[in-house]
């Protein structure tokens, strides 16, 4: 099977919740499968970041990594937003 490129959109519970250290979990959750991690502003000065993570098309990790992304502190949603063919 391939691989697909996984798109995160991860929210923080509030505009006050410290991104610095949202970002440091999301590359210690994502490991090696990351590939690109920024900023996108959202509105209101709420700022999501997004994840891009290079995973296998059959092994269902995608969801896996979902679920290991929402249960860092501070996050308040996480979305896939864009899965592509690699």
């Amino acid at each position: 099977m391939g691989s697909v490129a996984v798109t995160f959109r991860i929210m923080p519970e509030d505009a006050d919740t410290d991104l610095d250290s949202i970002r440091t979990r999301v590359r210690s959750t994502l490991g090696s499968t990351l590939r690109d991690l920024r900023e996108q502003p959202v509105a209101f000065g709420l700022r999501a970041i997004l994840a891009v993570a290079i995973v296998g098309d059959a092994s269902g990790g995608s969801d896996l990594l979902e679920q290991s992304l929402a249960a860092i502190p501070g996050v308040g949603s996480v979305e896939t937003v864009d899965v592509t063919l690699v």
